[in-house]
């Protein structure tokens, strides 16, 4: 990963523009996206309540975001305070 990465914090979130396009090129690539967002959410609800890093992509550009993962839907990650990422706008989760 030597893309240029931009770091923000959660809170910041609600206020990206995401894109409907999907971001990954492959059914096996959206496959894997999927089984490490259900594995973060199991290590969110677990008594340490571990933080995981995402790495997406909104309409300037790719940002991560260190955070822990509540719930896993068909189109979302879900997070704290109500907050959530579209799967389709992910690239990875760095756990």
């Amino acid at each position: 990963m030597n893309e240029n990465i931009t770091t923000i914090q959660k809170e910041l979130l609600d206020s990206i523009q995401f894109p409907k396009q999907e971001v990954l090129s492959s059914a096996k690539q959206i496959e894997q996206r999927t089984s490490e967002a259900k594995r973060a959410m199991k290590l969110g609800n677990s008594s340490d309540n571990n933080k995981v890093k995402i790495v997406f992509e909104d309409t300037v550009g790719k940002k991560m975001v260190e955070t822990t993962v509540w719930g896993v839907t068909e189109k979302y990650i879900l997070l704290k305070r109500g907050m959530s990422l579209p799967l389709h706008r992910i690239h990875e989760i760095i756990i």
